[in-house]
């Protein structure tokens, strides 16, 4: 019954996470899958929110799923032959500032291109990142994140820190490992993501 939960834990139950890190020779970029109306109604628990917008750049998805999956598509369309990383962040942050007050969105491009190699970019911010997390979800994983990171990590390590998931986002794990070599997909159902690890 809503009435035996105040509302601030209500406001805490659907929540989205993202997030990318890079490794030597590439960048693993994830999300979960919850996709809520309003603070009260699960929609879906299946949502990609990793879109791929060239070969190897994604952009991961945060907030309205409407305004997100628009600029992803703006983003797609803009694309040059064969874009930078770099390029994909400018256009999106230069996209979200033209329509900021009309826009309820977050997002993360990441990935790999022929001049700098794997890149992560949080919010179009053209700061090289090792790793980044983003989401309504992301304060409740984000000092765990930053305690089991370290420079240099493997692509399994890599692979481990995405999967961990917050016990506030939901579904499956969405996931794209991007290399020189090109993009691979995988899908994670939720009861395969490990349990979080000891910081020990």
């Amino acid at each position: 019954n809503k009435r035996d939960y105040p509302y601030y834990q209500l406001s805490l139950m659907f929540k989205t996470t993202i997030i990318a890190v890079r490794y030597d020779g590439g960048v693993v970029i994830g999300s979960d899958s919850r996709a809520s109306m309003g603070e009260e109604y699960v929609s879906s628990r299946v949502i990609n929110k990793v879109i791929q917008v060239h070969d190897k750049i994604f952009c991961c998805m945060a907030g309205s799923l409407a305004d997100a999956q628009h600029m992803s598509i703006y983003l797609h369309m803009q694309m040059e032959e064969p874009p930078l990383v770099k390029s994909a962040a400018a256009i999106m942050r230069s996209f979200c500032y033209t329509h900021r007050d009309e826009l309820s969105a977050g997002f993360i491009v990441a990935g790999w291109d022929r001049k700098n190699g794997p890149q992560v970019s949080l919010g179009g911010m053209i700061l090289e990142q090792a790793f980044t997390i983003g989401g309504s979800g992301s304060t409740f994983i984000y000092g765990y994140a930053d305690a089991k990171f370290k420079p240099g990590m493997t692509r399994e390590e890599s692979l481990s820190l995405a999967m961990d998931s917050d016990n506030v986002s939901g579904g499956v794990v969405h996931l794209a490992i991007v290399t020189e070599k090109g993009a691979e997909r995988q899908l994670i159902p939720g009861n395969k993501l490990p349990v979080l690890q000891s910081l020990a």
